[in-house]
């Protein structure tokens, strides 16, 4: 006879709400595989087990930000946690910074609005035929790697309780691809201060620390619109060298 391996089962436990603001986690066993990742178990709870379950996912690459959750409490990319990399009992909650669709899903729509609110980018003409540095290339390329999974809008704690007076770091890492253009003509300072709240970040790095593309959002955006900002509006010396220009 054949040795049969039995097949390992793990427990995970998944939120499940209709949206309303109720909801309870439901427990599961789903059978181990090699490489497997907390994707794969919620798939196959939502394809074997119940059916009504509803996740957002799309590439399971890390490269469409879709499958966003908090996974023991820790927002991160379902398709991008290896089961094995988790003691004990998996669970799955929906991103508590949005509200609640169904299940895991949620409703991030908000982000695409605010995204509008953004001055757009607005190049200077160039006489002559104009080449962009490479230092200014790596700058802003780095911003442009964001896949918009929104785990740093989630992790982030002031959005959670100023939700109304703060943009969250996704946008100023937006705000700062355009601003650091070199061909850019738009001052976004006035907008960061007053609409987006920028003053409200107290820079913990959690967003930044959380990023699964490894931008140092905090590092190398936040703080140097904040410094923009405050240059502007609280500098005495700035708004002395402004009134001799």
């Amino acid at each position: 006879m054949d040795d049969v391996k039995e097949k390992r089962m793990i427990e995970i436990s998944i939120y499940r709400t209709d949206g309303t603001g109720r909801g309870e986690y439901k427990d599961y066993e789903v059978p181990m595989q090699e490489g497997m990742v907390v994707l794969d178990a919620v798939r196959y709870v939502q394809e074997h087990i119940d059916t009504t379950l509803a996740v957002r996912w799309n590439c399971k690459a890390a490269r469409c930000g879709s499958c966003s959750a908090e996974i023991n409490n820790m927002p991160k990319l379902m398709c991008k946690t290896r089961i094995d990399t988790i003691n004990g009992k998996i669970r799955v909650a929906p991103m508590g910074a949005f509200k609640g669709v169904a299940d895991l899903v949620t409703d991030i729509s908000e982000n695409y609005l605010i995204n509008r609110q953004i001055p757009e980018f607005s190049p200077k003409e160039a006489a002559v035929p104009w080449k962009i540095m490479q230092m200014d290339v790596e700058r802003t390329k780095e911003f442009r790697k964001c896949i918009e999974c929104f785990l740093c809008q989630d992790v982030c704690h002031v959005i959670r309780e100023h939700k109304a007076d703060y943009v969250g770091p996704r946008h100023i890492v937006k705000a700062a691809s355009l601003d650091m253009h070199p061909m850019d003509t738009v001052d976004r300072s006035g907008f960061l201060n007053r609409e987006a709240g920028i003053g409200y970040c107290n820079v913990t790095k959690c967003c930044q620390d959380i990023c699964p593309e490894g931008i140092k959002i905090t590092d190398n955006a936040i703080i140097q619109e904040k410094e923009r900002a405050v240059d502007r509006f609280y500098d005495p010396l700035f708004w002395r060298k402004a009134k001799k220009r």
